[in-house]
Parts: structure tokens; sequence; C-alpha cells
């Protein structure tokens, strides 16, 4: 047959063509193709005309099969990442994240508003506050500016019922830290001071020494000691207020109460009064156990005689009664706990002596000896006297005025030292720690007029407890072996946790024994 290039166009063979391949098209797929059981049915021209044609499925072109080839190699590694690109894709990571943690946690929380950042700096415990203060100046500014929330949020969520009625707030909008610091002082020392009472009733009174015993009595233990803080810190508010009310008794009268006769001492009703019913019998009752074990504490730990002392180095016996009025009725439970926490009898005993003996004397001023050189031979003084020194002092302070009014930065560097000196020094806290060190002035009036360690508590306690008919007769107090039986009883804790902490009080009011071990306020 001719080739399609030779074929006239529009010729009777030309449409014979285009008829035989109109016909072929109109045949089924399987014609065309070789059958399994019998020969072509049409056979195919290779007349190519000038339009588009199918191609046979056996011939295939050269792309196609590059293709089927490349198919035909596929793996798995060719779609999973490497190791390489994933520690590439890593880093990346990693790098991104770190640039958007760069912000330091101070910028972000001094970013937050003022209402949130007080909420959260009150959540805190105090003593992570005061150390907040010292962080830097502006943590300092923003705690001390801050005060009132946050001793506001504390008194109505940390602090117990028993202590505000005690130290009732004088006015609630001058709530300062200064209160709120106060009370946990007396509360730290009532917890540590009911530890180490527990401790010494544990071993020496109930006799558990072995660790198993211990862990036998752990319940009673804890049931004694809870039932001890508040006690103790209303002894410590008893103190504390007869101190300051026996320096206006003297202020007030010219004398103190040994120039005045009495049946029962007025400091001391004054002062009863403030408690209940309850309260005062039940401090009544444990006041000889306090006071017991504080002497007891201060004796020497042999009672079998000198020789043997002598050998243990034991060689001071157990203090006057002067020095036991002295340490509660000037230095209070916290003077008694110091004390008390020194290890060693001698090393004891020598610090109590070493107080007494600062208390009772006049500090004299030690001359300044004068520095004696070898033969008489001494270095020469500076002809320069003190006049030149603050001349030249104040022309140097002149100099760097001047030169703080070159340099506005240095200028406003010296503001800000002079407003922090200020805001230190300003602060609630500078007014001191509950019960201080009393001047010279006032141990002078208070030394010559303590009373006797058999008149302190007792014998007014009780004859206002009778009065008020609370009990009625002697025989109803509970003493000694009662007492012991009393604070480790299981029934009715329910009851006084609600008379001592409030109804609705947290578990934070209530002191953990991990609360002895920090004082905010030192």
């Amino acid at each position: 047959m001719d080739p399609p290039h030779i074929t006239e166009f529009a010729s009777q063979r030309y449409f014979d063509k285009l008829r035989q391949l109109s016909e072929s098209k109109d045949q089924p797929h399987d014609a065309v193709t070789h059958l399994q059981d019998g020969p072509i049915v049409a056979e195919s021209s290779t007349f190519i005309l000038p339009i588009g044609r199918a191609k046979p499925t056996d011939q295939v072109p050269h792309d196609i099969q590059r293709t089927e080839r490349r198919r035909a190699n596929f793996s798995f590694r060719t779609i999973l990442p490497s190791r390489n690109s994933v520690d590439h894709d890593f880093r990346r990571i990693s790098i991104d994240s770190a640039r958007r943690k760069s912000t330091p946690f101070d910028q972000l929380f001094l970013a937050l508003p003022n209402e949130l950042k007080i909420q959260i700096i009150a959540s805190l415990p105090l003593s992570d506050i005061l150390s907040l203060r010292l962080a830097s100046r502006s943590w300092h500014a923003m705690v001390t500016i801050n005060e009132l929330p946050i001793a506001r949020y504390h008194l109505q969520h940390h602090v117990p019922a028993y202590a505000k009625r005690l130290y009732p707030v004088p006015d609630p909008s001058a709530v300062r830290l200064h209160y709120l610091c106060g009370i946990w002082h007396r509360l730290h020392v009532a917890a540590k001071l009911s530890y180490l009472i527990c401790e010494r009733v544990t071993k020496e009174i109930f006799l558990r020494t072995t660790e198993a015993q211990r862990f036998e009595f752990e319940p009673q233990y804890e049931r004694m000691r809870r039932r001890l803080i508040p006690l103790l810190f209303t002894i410590f508010h008893f103190f504390e207020t007869y101190r300051t009310l026996h320096i206006e008794y003297i202020k007030e009268h010219g004398h103190g109460l040994s120039q005045e006769p009495y049946t029962q001492n007025p400091i001391e009703l004054k002062i009863m009064s403030m408690y209940d019913d309850q309260t005062l019998l039940r401090v009544h009752q444990v006041f000889p156990l306090v006071v017991s074990s504080f002497c007891r504490r201060l004796r020497p730990p042999s009672y079998v005689g000198r020789f043997e002392r002598s050998l243990r180095g034991y060689l001071k016996d157990r203090p006057p009664d002067e020095v036991y009025v002295t340490a509660l009725c000037v230095g209070g439970l916290r003077q008694v706990e110091r004390f008390w926490e020194i290890k060693g009898y001698n090393s004891r005993r020598g610090a109590v002596d070493s107080w007494y003996s600062s208390v009772m004397r006049e500090p004299t001023d030690t001359a300044v000896k004068t520095r004696r050189g070898f033969m008489g031979l001494t270095r020469k003084k500076s002809s320069a006297s003190e006049s030149d020194f603050s001349k030249s002092g104040d022309a140097h302070a002149t100099n760097r005025g001047r030169q703080g009014s070159d340099w506005d930065r240095r200028g406003s560097d010296a503001s800000m030292a002079s407003s922090w000196e200020s805001l230190v020094f300003s602060t609630s806290l500078s007014e001191g720690m509950p019960m201080g060190p009393l001047s010279r002035e006032h141990l002078k009036m208070v030394l010559p007029d303590l009373p006797t360690l058999q008149q302190i508590w007792m014998p007014t306690a009780e004859a206002l407890i009778l009065g008020k008919g609370i009990v009625e007769r002697p025989q109803d107090i509970k003493r000694n072996g009662q007492v012991m039986l009393e604070l480790i009883r299981e029934d009715g804790a329910a009851e006084e946790d609600e008379w001592w902490y409030g109804r609705s009080a947290p578990e934070s009011v209530r002191p953990p024994l991990e609360a002895i071990d920090e004082d905010p306020i030192e």
C-alpha cells in the first residue's frame, strides 16, 4: 500500500481507507488484540492519518518504560526522612522553641496586671514573701507597697482564731506585715516549745525511750503537741502583756507592786480578764508543767551527788529562783526557748549566767587602750585634723554632685539610692520583734519589783477560777498526772480544734511539725 503522503486527498482510495479506519474503531477491543482461542480478526493498517489515533497496547513509548522502570526501583527509603534530615529538623525546632522561651520568668511575671501579681504573692508562705523583699529593689517596693492586701489574705487564711482573739487587729485598714510577722513569731515560739516539752514528757514521764515505743506512742504525742500550742501561745501573751502593763503601772504610780498591799495581783487580774473561762482553766492546768519543764532543763542531769557531778563536769548547782523569774518576766518564752535549745548542761548554764549578769549589771564603758610602742617609739600621727578630712569629704561630695549634674543618669541613680534607703528604714518591719530586749531605764524599773516564782499566775488564776464558778472545788482542777491524761486523750479533739482554730479554718491554720523550723521574723 502506498504511504500516506502519496495518497491523493479526496480521491477514491482516500475514502476507502477512511471507511476501513472507522469500521476498525467500531469493533470491540478484544477483537483487535490477540484472542486465546482464535486468530486475529482484523489486521492493523500501516496507513496513518494526520489526525489523532489511538495507540495500540503492545506499542509502549520510551518515556512510559522509563517511568515503569523507576517504579520498579521504589523503596520506603525514598519517602522516609533520613537521619541527617531528622537531626536538622530537631535542631531547627529546638532553636525556635528556645527563641520563644528566651523571655525570663521575672519579665513574664512583671508583665501581669498588678492584681494578679499581688494575688500570687499573697498565696506564698510568709517566709517566702519576706525573702522576696530581699531579692531586689523592685521586689522590695512591690511587697512593701502592697502590705495591706497580703496581710489581709494571710489573716483570713493562715492565722488561727485564738491568735486573733488575743491580738485583735486595731484597725482593719492599717494591717501591715509587722502585725502579721509578730503573730507568726509567737506561733513559732509556741510550736517550738510544745515540741520540746512533748519530747521531755514522752521520755521522762511516759518512759517511751525506744524507737518502737515512740512509734506506738505517736498518735498520743501528736494530740499532746497540738493541744499545747494554743496554751503556750496564751502563756506567751500573758508574759508579754504583763511586762508592758508592769512598766505602765510603775510609771503611773511611781512605785511597784512590792510597795502596795494586795490579795490578788492587779496586773494579772487585768490580763486574765481577757481570757474566757475555758482558756483560763486549761492554761492554769498546764502552767505548772511549763514552768517545771523549764526549771528541769536548767538543773544538772544527775542527782546522785557532788562527787559524780564533778566527775561528769556538772560543777554548777541549779540557778536560783530569781533567774527563772527574770527569764520569764523579762525575756519571755522566746528567751526560755533560746536557753532550752542550747545543748550541753555546762554550755546552757554558761549562757544563762552570762545573760542574767548582762541584765542585772550596769554596762561599763571600757576605756580604749592607747597603743604603746617599743621604748616609747610610736608611729607619728598625721598632722591632718578631722576638720581637714571633713572638708575634703565635703569637697569630694560637691565634686561628685557636679559630676551628677552633668549626667542625668547619675543624678537619677542618686535619687534612687536615697529613695531606696527611705524605703528600707520606713517599713513596718523596722519596729522590731514582739517582746524584744528592754532598755536600761525600763530594766531599772522592773527588776526590783519582780514577783517570786511561786506567785506568778497560780494564786491569782486559782482564786479567779473559783470566784467565777468555773469549777466548784479546788480538787476539780486537774493537776500532774490528770493533766497528762487530758493532753493525750483521744475524744474531744474535734470540738477543741473548732474552738481554737475556728469552724471553717483551713488545714494551713493548724501549724504542722515543720512550722517549728523557721521563724519568719528573724
